[in-house]
């Protein structure tokens, strides 16, 4: 016979060696010819008509107090038995990132399918020669094996011995991973003459379905290897780090030997017991003329080495543990994938599914080290951190951390609870997100053509009265006084632009009042945000200083929408999911929707771009187009920062687990580190840029588009600033000043002047402007009348002031928010 590369001199369909020391049989294999296979099936069909003679003499007693014979048996035996399926052996599943990288692998049995050809030959002879030597010259039963045992079972009155050939143990293995119940399971395995009839009957059974090489295939994919391990390629993986085609013959020898008791010879617990195991499969393998003996005593001098390598079945050893938790709470609770929770669970821990989720390696890892920098796991203050990273148009979820390993809260550490993601997908209640809900009055205010000059005045205090939910109820207390989160901040007026840039909670509140509280709640709802635990917004005036709880991913999808032009798309953490057929197998879509007009959202990006430059965030631009928002919650229970760029959008929250009112991030210290009081900006807004810049860093920058023009009907919005006095300077000179200082310059009608010299600046309108607001230049035309003046020879020139007087409402050092 012709032989397979790699092999032990065997047969290419078989594993069995071609060199026999006696006559060589006839073997059923994809090659085998027409005639042959027809001669098989005949000599399978006497198999069957022996087995049902085997049957009827094993139960004789039974069959003649019921008057049923032998033939009787032969021919119920032979017939396709009820309810025969070969599907539902469990295999792993694995939970991938975008770019194919396993994150997490689960499971009920460690198993890996794998096909005929993926199988070392060197294998299959191994477990031919240990288990079933005679495999491709018998049909379902081996007669010789089974009158063996039959001999045995009738002198003792029961079913004492087997004599189960391949087939058959791969049918007692099915029907073990089939049993869904203890009793299917105490029915499989028990010892009886009733359950070696059924499996008897399913073998014949099989045996008509499938090719030899088929049901040795199933069988070494399905039989447990112990130590967790089922099926030869995941036996291979866990034992020698290694696929099953790349075994060696002392490694295959030795896996052959552990089929029969998993336990006793477990090479880990019982490494002696497993090396006596392997000589006796080699010696067999010589025995049989399908080994040389010199190769098989070479085989036997070489000791026995594990490289383990141990596959744990879900997230807790993944190195992106909450996203992977999110992902698999979403197939365990989502109907799409199955019925009932056990339905979605079997399909999870069975299903040999492949899920390709949207996770960015880059992005995870970035975001992950920002978070342990600044918010160390085992702090010495037990503080935590969490940030979701979403891409803008998409919804994907590129990124998911808390700065703790997934685990029992009991260590420190560790917890369970997916701080990053709601209550459905995580066990988290969620935390009041802060001043980063003025974002959507100011996005309502925006909507309804609010030109950025729409100034207001902040009071000190704000008593919140007049405001009415979405129902037309009327709330508020008029008792409670609202102020800002910090000295010095109201008692003046603000522009939508610098009230934004400030954070100032008065101007906000008066906002929404004008606005309307129902308006700013169906644009929070519009970008997709409610309760961290799924029920709607609550409705009162402080809602824009963001007293309702939610969560990281649900922020960090609303602020995306801002960075997609006012696309909203619902977060999403799975691409594909294929079974283990490659069929691919529907997914919960994607849900995008227009929440806002992109001239909206053009203008909310260009008023909160200002928070990092010149607002509560200065000095966290990441040298690209970028926005954001701090928040801080009241007494410092928590702070956040959530920010984007046209490419990528991020929410990041730090607080304490055990309560935040209880243990506020006041006088912090942790570390080494010390903060007087934890703000937006101090803590959430130093992750956020760190993250971001890693997660962009292999990313072109993307551009925000500037906002209509109408909403500059009122000016830039911008605080007026002090013009500089460029009086006497040459044209040239002047033009170059008052650009430095941010302002535009252009020349007017010239003037009369004694004071300044002919060519030279001897007046400037007007002295204050808003930044990157005109200045018009009036050059002297020498002696004569100077604008305002009076006639050459007069008084004193009475020309436009250098210096403006402040301005009632001007800006003043704010303190973070």
């Amino acid at each position: 016979m012709p032989t397979e590369a790699g092999s032990e001199a065997g047969d290419p369909g078989t594993g069995a060696p071609a060199a026999r020391r006696r006559r060589p049989r006839r073997l059923l294999t994809p090659s085998t010819t027409r005639a042959e296979k027809v001669r098989a099936v005949r000599g399978l069909g006497a198999f069957g008509g022996l087995a049902g003679l085997l049957v009827a003499l094993m139960l004789l007693p039974t069959a003649c107090t019921a008057g049923v014979g032998a033939r009787d048996a032969a021919g119920w035996f032979e017939s396709e038995p009820d309810g025969l399926s070969t599907s539902g052996v469990p295999q792993r599943s694995k939970i991938l990132a975008a770019n194919g990288s396993t994150l997490a692998t689960f499971f009920y049995q460690n198993r890996v399918d794998v096909p005929f050809n993926k199988i070392a030959p060197v294998l299959r002879q191994a477990v031919l020669a240990i288990e079933d030597s005679r495999f491709y010259e018998h049909g379902a039963i081996d007669a010789q094996g089974t009158l063996r045992a039959l001999a045995s079972n009738l002198s003792s009155g029961q079913v004492t011995q087997g004599g189960s050939g391949i087939t058959q143990q791969y049918v007692k293995n099915l029907l073990l991973t089939q049993a869904d119940t203890d009793a299917e399971r105490q029915e499989a395995r028990e010892v009886s003459a009733a359950r070696k009839i059924r499996e008897l009957k399913y073998a014949v059974a099989l045996e008509k379905r499938f090719t030899k090489d088929e049901i040795l295939r199933r069988y070494l994919n399905i039989a447990y290897y112990g130590d967790g391990a089922y099926g030869v390629e995941a036996a291979s993986r866990h034992y020698f780090s290694k696929h099953a085609s790349e075994l060696t013959l002392p490694e295959a020898a030795l896996l052959a030997g552990v089929v029969r008791y998993p336990y006793a010879y477990d090479p880990i617990r019982h490494p002696g017991a497993a090396r006596e195991r392997r000589d006796t499969v080699l010696t067999r393998m010589a025995e049989l003329g399908w080994l040389d003996p010199a190769k098989a005593a070479a085989a036997k001098r070489a000791p026995v080495r594990l490289d383990v390598d141990n596959v744990r079945s879900g997230c807790v050893t993944s190195d992106a543990p909450f996203f992977c938790d999110y992902v698999q709470r979403e197939i365990l609770t989502d109907p799409v994938f199955g019925r009932t929770a056990e339905d979605r669970e079997k399909l999870l821990k069975r299903g040999g599914l492949t899920i390709r989720t949207t996770l960015d390696r880059r992005a995870q890892k970035a975001a992950q080290r920002a978070v342990d920098r600044h918010v160390p796991p085992k702090n010495s203050a037990h503080k935590a951190a969490a940030e979701a990273m979403v891409q803008p148009g998409t919804g994907e979820i590129k990124a998911m951390v808390v700065d703790r390993e997934l685990g029992p809260d009991r260590d420190r550490g560790r917890t369970w609870i997916n701080f990053a993601a709601d209550a459905s997908h995580g066990s988290s209640i969620g935390m009041q997100a802060g001043s980063t809900f003025k974002a959507f009055t100011l996005a309502a205010a925006l909507d309804e053509g609010m030109p950025f000059g729409t100034r207001m005045m902040a009071p000190r205090a704000y008593t919140p009265v007049g405001y009415r939910n979405c129902d037309g109820d009327r709330v508020g207390d008029p008792s409670a006084s609202l102020r800002n989160s910090a000295d010095g901040e109201g008692g003046k007026q603000f522009s939508l632009v610098t009230g934004t840039h400030h954070s100032v909670n008065t101007f906000f509140l008066a906002l929404e009042k004008r606005v309307g509280l129902c308006d700013t709640v169906k644009m929070a709802e519009r970008l997709g945000m409610k309760q961290a635990n799924g029920k709607p917004l609550e409705q009162y005036p402080s809602f824009t200083l963001g007293f309702n709880p939610v969560s990281p991913l649900r922020l960090a999808a609303a602020y995306a929408a801002f960075g997609a032009r006012g696309r909203y798309c619902e977060p999403i953490a799975i691409r594909e999911i294929r079974a283990a057929s490659g069929k691919r197998l529907k997914v919960p879509g994607r849900h995008c929707e227009r929440a806002m007009d992109e001239g909206v959202a053009d203008a909310v990006n260009h008023v909160l771009r200002g928070v990092l430059t010149k607002g509560t965030a200065r000095g966290m631009g990441l040298g690209r187009d970028a926005a954001g928002k701090t928040g801080t919650v009241d007494n410092f229970s928590a702070a956040w920062f959530a920010g984007y760029t046209p490419d990528l959008a991020a929410a990041v929250w730090v607080g304490d687990p055990r309560g935040g009112y209880k243990h506020p991030m006041e006088n912090l210290c942790m570390d080494g580190r010390c903060y007087g009081s934890v703000f937006g900006a101090t803590i959430p807004a130093p992750i956020w840029r760190q993250s971001m810049l890693g997660a962009l860093s292999h990313t072109d920058p993307g551009s925000f588009h500037r906002p209509p023009s109408r909403y500059f009907s009122r000016g830039s919005g911008e605080d007026r600033a002090r013009v500089p006095d460029v009086r006497g300077m040459k044209p040239g000179e002047a033009v170059a000043r008052l650009r430095a200082a941010g302002f535009r310059a252009r020349i007017g009608a010239p003037v009369g002047s004694r004071r300044f010299p002919k060519g030279t600046v001897a007046g400037m309108s007007p002295s204050s402007a808003e930044p990157g607001g005109t200045i018009t230049l009036h050059l002297s035309k020498g002696a004569g009348r100077e604008p305002g003046g009076r006639r050459r020879g007069g008084g004193p020139p009475t020309l436009p002031p250098a210096a403006p007087t402040p301005e009632p409402g001007g800006p003043q050092q704010q303190a973070p928010a």
